[in-house]
């Protein structure tokens, strides 16, 4: 099946990582105007990586079906939500940029609720841009390094979005609108706190508001958090999928981890506590 076509709109929106000039979409893939050509993958997504590639190579394969699993089940589609009324607040947004943005599914869920929008997924994982292709008809993926420059315009991004991800203050900054905002989720203290103990899980830094403010206040101001709180109720094949999803999948074999799910209730109750923050440009 080919891959759907790239929305002009949000190609208009990148920039090459060699020359820094507007990209442009020809058969093949992304031009720019001195000449500088990248090819479309087959499953749909560009990759705009420095020159000299990039240390990061992001989610494995596994994670990232964990991830599009679980997104798809709906569990945190409060999340979702949650992201889309910080997003949306004000006059509606044109453009979008989710930075880190894995498969795809919250920028979907966004877009869905702002008919006039288009968007990116950037995210350094190949495996998680095969998904975010095909994630949304007016959305696009660019394998990308969130820690260098972004192949992105200056000034040209209405909302930036950061979900569970790392966030780069400078160019967040470089690429909004000057009436722009970034919208960033981070787990609250309490996020999964009854798979922590029982699975040896990476436990929230309680100074992790603090270290946020620190990377991005030199470039933006913030304006303003909310929270949002649910209860999941999943069983076993879940839980270990969540966990599959993000890094505790790095700190735990595969054989350990169902050890330790085999002992949890089913289904378990599991906390989903987040706070969305707000922040434009300083």
């Amino acid at each position: 099946m080919s891959p759907p076509p790239l929305p002009p709109a949000a190609v208009a929106l990148l920039a090459c990582p060699v020359c820094g000039q507007q990209l442009a979409a020809d058969r093949d893939g992304l031009r720019c105007t001195a000449g500088h050509a990248f090819d479309r993958a087959r499953q749909g997504h560009v990759t705009l990586l420095p020159p000299g590639g990039s240390p990061h190579e992001g989610d494995s394969a596994a994670m990232v079906g964990d991830r599009a699993d679980f997104l798809a089940a709906g569990h945190y589609a409060g999340i979702t939500a949650a992201l889309a009324d910080a997003a949306l607040a004000g006059p509606p947004p044109r453009t979008l940029l989710d930075s880190g943005g894995g498969t795809g599914a919250h920028l979907a869920g966004v877009l869905d609720r702002a008919p006039a929008a288009v968007g990116v997924v950037l995210d350094a994982s190949r495996y998680a841009a095969r998904r975010a292709a095909r994630a949304h008809p007016r959305a696009m993926a660019v394998v990308a390094d969130s820690w260098a420059r972004w192949p992105v315009r200056a000034g040209s991004v209405d909302r930036v979005l950061v979900v569970f991800a790392p966030r780069n203050g400078a160019e967040t900054a470089r690429v909004l609108t000057p009436d722009g905002r970034l919208v960033v989720v981070t787990p609250a203290a309490d996020h999964l706190a009854e798979l922590v103990g029982p699975l040896g899980l990476l436990h929230v830094d309680p100074a992790k508001a603090d270290r946020l403010a620190a990377t991005l206040e030199p470039h933006l101001c913030p304006a303003g958090t909310a929270g949002h709180r649910s209860v999941l109720e999943l069983d076993h094949l879940a839980v270990r999928t969540l966990v599959g999803m993000g890094p505790h999948a790095r700190h735990l074999a595969a054989g350990e981890l169902a050890a330790r799910v085999a002992t949890l209730p089913e289904p378990v109750a599991v906390t989903v506590a987040v706070d969305v923050g707000s922040w434009t440009r300083a």
